[in-house]
């Protein structure tokens, strides 16, 4: 198995503002995708994400308020369904710390390298939605290859 790590930090000291943009369709829409919805703010719930090239379901597997959020994607991609996405936070002085992770992956496939960027972006654009008010979900985030 093959996971995706990632560290941020994020300006604030209210790691709650981070936890709503992980939990709320708004929050949610504001940095990864505008086309969200579902429920994300309870264990069991499932989250739909939409992108030009395609989308994903979670299912929320786990929530503890401002420290973690994690779910198992159970439709998508081949490579995802079954892996699981785990958000751990603390606070460090005047940041949250962001520890992601997609776990699980069966083999680190060309597509695991396109998609641990997409999260380095993606994660940069959480750090921006929190920390200035605006993010940038696709379909405005950064485009780096024509993957399909």
């Amino acid at each position: 198995m093959a996971d995706i790590l990632h560290r941020i930090g994020i300006k604030t000291p209210a790691p709650e503002k981070v936890y709503d943009a992980l939990t709320t369709v708004e929050g949610l829409s504001g940095w990864w995708t505008d086309d969200t919805k579902g429920s994300g703010g309870d264990v069991g719930g499932v989250l739909e994400f939409r992108f030009p090239v395609g989308g994903f379901d979670m299912e929320v597997v786990e929530l503890r308020p401002s420290e973690r959020v994690a779910w198992r994607v159970i439709d998508g991609p081949e490579e995802w369904v079954g892996t699981t996405i785990d958000w751990d936070l603390r606070q460090n002085g005047d940041y949250t710390i962001v520890l992601f992770k997609h776990r699980d992956w069966k083999e680190p496939v060309e597509f695991m390298h396109h998609c641990s960027t997409k999260w380095g972006s993606f994660l940069m654009s959480l750090k921006s939605l929190v920390e200035t008010g605006e993010g940038a979900p696709a379909p405005r985030d950064v485009q780096i290859s024509d993957w399909h």
